[in-house]
């Protein structure tokens, strides 16, 4: 091959890294890279603003395993781009952001959109680079791949200055990355399986602790089998959601501060917590000493900083969740002297106190006759997709009704920002969702306000022609905060009252999509009903009670047990 540009380079680069879809926006510092797209057979979506662009690469990847990729232009076209970068490093989500930067003889000098991306990202990408050598074009992208998507995943920037991109090069023979100060654990050490397993055996309230890491690892079938080997109840951090079978009867649903009382308790009481992929985030642990403070706990985790980095464990396990699992299932089947059975029919006490406390404290909601409750929304939708369908969320109540009543059975079918707790995710999270699996039912389960965040990308929905469906519970206030201001403030809604809110249903028809509004509750079936039926970008508009609340809730600095329940 003789030489080629460096925009071609980077373009073969990403085809050999199996690249089909890109998310992005161009630019004066990118355009020999948009120019030598043209000639290739990765899919550029042209999204409406950078930061949708971030979102939509980042559904992408949530929905597929795969690594997602943005490419943006310098200045405020990386900038816009950091809000996403936070979400998906928050989340542990593999993407590679490209961003353009100005020629290298301008950098340090305030050039047009000049800006230090790198140094901006550096806090909140796994790494960044900026390239600034020809010959390491090339390598770099690669390298950064490789870095997103193994260990701990999460986002790599790499910052391409515009006279490098359109200088010629040869291109470089693909061989392994080589990176001797990187090297990820993924197989468990035996003695710290074989340790967790024989506490597992003792434990007569055991609890299984799952987040994304799961997911990550697609963990799920090996964590199903080991916790219906041992009849082990299973409680899932928002992010975990779809690791174990929702209407499992070993599923207690998610814990923390919008859990289920039944997870909370379980937790509380257990005498063995075994973590496996979580974070113990705040949102979970609530006040840190009070956090199972009864067991002894088991903590598997790829990334070694993240074990006993908010809670002291008492066997860490550093491994691929998948790996780990995969082992303590082989312990328990071949070199186990116990009868598996008879262990789990040790548990029924602790399955009698868990379903005692179910039945007490349900997940429920007070109905009404005429006004739509958020929460029978999400009812329907889950009955009349069969729980199917891959749901985005936006962040607030929205998010929080949703990982309640929507039971998800399967992973990678719930994209939401859980770290960060983005407004104005779900939407392009849905568009890169929709792009990956055209002709899966995509839902964004959106509040009035966070939907505002990023309404243009409708435009890009309709553009690709992505028939995703958009279920606003319009309650014609910042939903969430206002929840904490009529609990804490008095009722003082500073700022949190949407007084003036668009026409969703007219918005919806001026960007050529369909706008559908329910305001009684006998109106709710029919809209969902039209919107799955339609080959088309939906907004449905449900206006539901105006102060419905999420519970249980936890309040800030309380412990898991000290819920609020009406």
């Amino acid at each position: 091959m003789g030489k080629i540009t460096g925009s071609q380079a980077i373009v073969k680069c990403l085809q050999e890294e199996g690249v089909k879809t890109i998310f992005g926006y161009p630019g004066g510092a990118v355009l020999d890279l948009y120019d030598a797209l043209m000639s290739s057979d990765i899919k550029n979506v042209l999204v409406r603003h950078e930061q949708g662009a971030v979102h939509a690469a980042d559904g992408f990847s949530r929905v597929t395993g795969e690594v997602g990729v943005a490419l943006l232009t310098s200045g405020p076209g990386a900038t816009n781009g950091v809000t996403g970068i936070a979400t998906a490093y928050m989340d542990s989500i593999p993407l590679v952001i490209l961003t353009g930067q100005v020629p290298q003889p301008l950098i340090g000098n305030d050039a047009f959109q000049e800006v230090d991306i790198v140094g901006i990202t550096r806090p909140c990408t796994k790494h960044n680079y900026l390239v600034s050598k020809l010959e390491d074009l090339v390598p770099t992208i690669r390298e950064a791949f490789h870095i997103a998507k193994t260990g701990r995943p999460g986002p790599v920037l790499v910052d391409l200055p515009k006279d490098l991109v359109a200088s010629s090069l040869n291109y470089p023979v693909k061989t392994p990355v080589q990176m001797p100060s990187y090297q990820p654990t993924y197989v468990p050490h035996p003695v710290q399986i074989a340790k967790a397993c024989r506490l597992i055996m003792a434990a007569k309230r055991p609890v299984l602790y799952v987040g994304g890491g799961v997911i990550l690892s697609d963990a799920n079938a090996e964590l199903t089998e080991l916790a219906q080997k041992l009849n082990i109840p299973v409680t899932m951090t928002l992010m975990g959601l779809g690791a174990f079978p929702g209407t499992h009867e070993l599923s207690m649903g998610m814990l923390g501060m919008h859990g289920t009382y039944t997870a909370n308790m379980a937790v509380a009481e257990c005498d063995l917590l075994i973590a496996v992929g979580s974070r113990f985030d705040d949102r979970v642990t609530g006040k840190l000493e009070d956090f199972a403070s009864k067991s002894k706990i088991i903590h598997i985790d790829i990334d070694p900083t993240s074990i006993s980095k908010n809670v002291k464990v008492d066997i860490p396990i550093v491994a691929d969740c998948k790996n780990a699992l995969t082992s303590m299932n082989l312990w328990f089947d071949k070199e186990s002297n116990f009868d598996l059975s008879e262990e789990a029919a040790r548990h029924k006490p602790w399955f009698d106190t868990i379903s005692d406390w179910t039945a007490k404290h349900p997940l429920s909601y007070t109905d009404s006759d005429t006004i739509i409750k958020p929460q029978y929304v999400i009812e329907k939708l889950l009955e009349f997709t069969k729980g199917e369908a891959i749901i985005t969320t936006e962040v607030g109540q929205n998010q929080m009704w949703a990982a309640q009543f929507y039971k998800f059975n399967q992973p990678r079918h719930f994209v939401t920002s859980g770290g960060l707790g983005t407004m104005g995710y779900g939407l392009p999270a849905a568009i890169g969702a929709q792009m990956a699996f055209p002709d899966k039912t995509v839902i964004d389960i959106a509040g009035d306000g966070s939907i505002q965040m990023n309404i243009q990308e409708l435009a890009t929905a309709k553009q690709y022609g992505c028939p995703v469906k958009i279920a606003i519970l319009n309650n014609s206030f910042l939903g969430m905060v206002r929840q904490w201001q009529e609990l804490f403030y008095d009722r003082r809604y500073a700022s949190t009252t949407m007084d003036v809110t668009p026409d969703f249903v007219d918005l919806a028809k001026a960007f050529g999509a369909v706008g559908l509004r329910a305001t009684k509750k006998d109106e709710v079936i029919p809209v969902i009903k039209e919107a799955l039926a339609t080959d088309n970008t939906v907004i449905m508009d449900f206006k539901i009670e105006k102060e419905e609340g999420v519970y249980p809730m936890v309040p800030a600095g309380k412990a898991t047990t000290e819920m609020l329940l009406v």
